[in-house]
């Protein structure tokens, strides 16, 4: 059985903000959750702003909540108002729509959690998440 354990998950994380010093970006906040949102491993660089864990937190929480990258989220929110106003009260409004919330899949597809970065542009963010899932072995989905 494919997991996402405690040494993957920080595997991710190590991996997401090396990608992020390579490329040059922001300092970024990361939260690595599991299948039922909770809490795997996270970390804040120096230099991020008070609120990016929090940011980065809630893209990944809306991943999971909605089995869906937070890419997909945004556009959802877009183009269907009134369901994504009443998902976000759904989930006590821990939900941030826009890239950098990024699903993580097992190579069959099945969903083991989710990446939430912020710090830098949300597609940049959403590329050092996408790199830390790879380098960990599993699939990242961004929607």
């Amino acid at each position: 059985m494919t997991a996402l354990t405690l040494a993957k998950a920080q595997t991710i994380v190590a991996a997401a903000l090396a990608h992020a010093r390579t490329a040059g970006f922001k300092p970024l906040s990361i939260a690595v959750l599991d299948s039922r949102g909770a809490l795997v491993a996270a970390a804040s660089e120096d230099g991020t702003s008070l609120k990016r864990f929090e940011i980065a937190l809630g893209k990944a929480r809306g991943a999971v909540a909605l089995g869906l990258g937070s890419r997909a989220i945004g556009q959802m929110a877009i183009d269907r108002p009134h369901f994504f106003t009443g998902a976000v009260h759904a989930v006590g409004g821990e939900m941030v729509p826009v890239a950098g919330g990024v699903l993580i899949r097992a190579a069959d597809g099945m969903l083991l959690g989710a990446a939430g970065v912020s710090g830098d542009t949300s597609d940049n963010d959403e590329a050092a998440g996408s790199a830390g899932i790879a380098a960990a072995g599993f699939t990242a989905d961004g929607g």
